[in-house]
This record gives structure tokens, sequence and C-alpha cells, in this order.
């Protein structure tokens, strides 16, 4: 007698596969891939007049790589944290005693302002505010953030980096700012926008290795409410009004029978004389009392 060999065990694991999977299909849309509709095609950039020269230089100088060593100051280990912010904003002011705007220049009014300041950075009537420190570099030292409230609610912020045993301004701008944030490595600068109300701009500041500075690499102006409305204010409540007090109804009054008429119970009225109250009698007619 031949003897029938058993199937072998990859068989065995191969056929428990499949009933496994024909089952889990079981009934239709259960445990299937769906389809979520067609989908758009993707369209890629088409440039717009391809014979158009590009241009080779910038029309104009925004200043966005205009650092300067500040001189006069020296900075020890590397450390932002060792040099006196006021120090560095009056070196600066000293080196470019003529120059009132841009990247360089800070009005002739907060030169003054600054020299007079008795305390610190962030003391009070300085123009210099609390400075802040913060890695914007990425080679895990800290760089002096710098901002000095100038005229018309403008704002300049100043970056400042440890090199060489010396301070370099990495970044200088001047705004009318409605805040100055940091994220990550980035600064962030948002600004209100006076042509277009409803809407404000806002730049990304990020450090270029290359250059060497801070460079506005992300600007967008982005709507922050709708055109023309305006932040609503609740009107103040009015005060609670208090309950009325129930005030108590007079008593009724029995309506009087005219003379001659019988009152309610059947008899008639008492007659009165003029000038006597009902019920009482009236007086004799030879003046003697009844």
């Amino acid at each position: 007698m031949t003897r029938r060999s058993a199937p072998p065990a990859t068989a065995l694991v191969a056929a428990g596969v499949l009933a496994l999977a024909a089952a889990g299909c079981g009934a239709a849309g259960e445990g299937r891939l769906e389809s979520a509709g067609p989908t758009s095609t993707a369209v890629g950039p088409v440039r717009l007049w391809p014979g158009l020269p590009p241009a080779t230089n910038p029309p104009i100088d925004y200043g966005e790589t205009d650092n300067a060593r500040v001189p006069g100051i020296t900075v020890t280990a590397g450390d932002v944290h060792t040099v006196d912010p006021m120090a560095v904003v009056r070196a600066e002011v000293r080196a470019r005693p003529d120059t009132v705007s841009g990247p360089n220049g800070v009005y002739a009014g907060t030169v003054r302002a600054i020299g007079a300041c008795a305390g610190g950075a962030g003391s009070a009537g300085c123009p210099l505010m609390e400075p802040y420190y913060h890695d914007l570099t990425g080679d895990g030292r800290d760089e002096l953030i710098a901002g000095i409230r100038l005229p018309d609610q403008q704002v300049a912020v100043l970056v400042y980096r440890a090199e060489k045993g010396g301070l370099t301004r990495v970044m200088s701008t001047v705004e009318q700012v409605i805040s100055v944030e940091l994220a990550g490595r980035d600064l962030i600068m948002r600004v209100g926008s006076a042509g277009i109300p409803g809407y404000e701009y806002r730049t990304a500041w990020s450090w270029d290795e290359d250059q060497g500075s801070m460079l506005p690499a992300r600007d967008e102006i982005v709507r922050v409410r709708p055109p023309g409305s305006v932040p609503s204010v609740a009107a103040p409540s009015a005060p609670p009004t208090p309950p009325a007090t129930p005030q108590a109804s007079p008593p009724p009054v029995a309506p009087v029978p005219a003379p001659g008429e019988t009152g309610p119970d059947g008899t008639a009225p008492e007659e009165t004389a003029p000038g006597s109250a009902p019920g009482e009698t009236a007086p004799a007619s030879d003046g003697t009392a009844p």
C-alpha cells in the first residue's frame, strides 16, 4: 500500500493565510480600500514672457546686509551676556553721530535721551528697552536683541553677534511694529498696513550663513479682520428693576339706596338732616334734644 505523504508545513501556512484573507474580505465594503474619487491634475508653474531677459542688478539697495562692527566693544569668551546693551548702543551712536535714518541712524532726540538714561536698558524714560538673548544663528551661542523706541511709534530692532572678540551688528530695521516675536531661530515682525485696512505685514528674519547676517526670508500680508469692521464693545447692562410691592386693595363700598328705595335687607334708609352723617338723628324742631 502506498502511504500518502502529509502536506508540507509551508503549504498549510499558505492555505491558512488565504483563508484568513478570504474571511477578512467577507461582506462588501468591509476591510476593502475604497476610492476617494478623482484628483485634480497637478499643474506646474508656467513662465510668462519667456523672451523677457532677467534683470542683472537689483534697482534698490534695501540695506538687508548692512552689517557693522561696533567700535570699542570687547566680548569676553564670545558671550554677549558679558556686554552692557547701553554701552553697545551708545558706542554705535558715537561712531555715527550725523546719521539720523536708515539701519545705522538714530534720531537726534533719541540720541540725547539715550545719553541721559540714568538707569540701564529698560529703565523708566529710557528709549532703549529691555534686551533679549536668543540663539538666532544655530551655533549654540546667544545673540543680543535690542529695541529702541523712536518718534512716531517707530521701533528700531537690532541684533548683535559676538565675532572675533568683538561685536557685529547683523540686523537692523525700523518699523511701526504691532509686535516682535521669536519662533525657533526666526525673528518675526508684525507691522500694520496703513494702505489696506484690516491687513498686516509679517516678516520673518532668518540667519543666512552665506551673507553672515539676518535676512527678511519670508514676507507676507495677512488679513486679520474684515474690512470696515470694528471691535464690538458690550454695552453695560441696566441695573435690575426691583419687583413692585403689592398694595392692599381698598374694601368694597356698599351702594347707598336713593330716597324712597329699600336697601338690600328690605328696610328703608334712615333720613338724615343736611350736614348730618348717616345714623345720626335729626334735631327736633323745638330745639330740644330727642
